[in-house]
């Protein structure tokens, strides 16, 4: 529990401007792993330099992170909430485990840039996504999926 309050303690920056710090991170993503932009059917033919002020990808961007610390407040209780979201990642999405290892990287670096995250609460970020990775992993082997 204590990783989750590090992180926590960094997270106003990013909930004061979900869409502008959903924007980095997805652009980050897609720059940095351009693969994992085919992965995003409605972004595909968006080209790079035009990703940063795409009100799509900041709109998504902003679902994510709200996502994210909707799972970050309840503290390691999202059994249910990551249930539902690894389920539609995996039969509807079919998102390889791996792009949330990205994913958590790349929010790890914008939130150092523009949240202040130090590297203490960078380990406890990592803690934090490799634990909600593992549980989506779970799901992902119970409904078969192993993309």
């Amino acid at each position: 529990m204590a990783e989750f309050e590090v992180v926590l303690k960094h997270w106003g920056p990013v909930e004061a401007d979900y869409a502008s710090h959903g924007n980095l991170v997805l652009t980050r993503l897609f720059t940095e792993h351009p693969d994992t932009q085919k992965l995003f059917p409605k972004f595909a033919g968006i080209a790079q330099g035009d990703m940063a002020g795409n009100a799509a990808i900041s709109a998504h961007g902003a679902t994510v992170l709200k996502k994210l610390g909707e799972l970050l407040k309840a503290k390691g209780n999202h059994a249910t909430t990551l249930k539902a979201l690894a389920t539609t990642h995996a039969t509807k999405h079919k998102i390889p485990i791996k792009n949330f290892e990205l994913i958590a990287e790349v929010i790890g670096k914008v939130m150092e840039e523009k949240a202040g995250l130090d590297s203490v609460g960078r380990e406890a970020l990592r803690d934090v996504m490799a634990r909600v990775i593992a549980d989506i992993d779970a799901t992902y082997k119970e409904l078969g999926f192993t993309g």
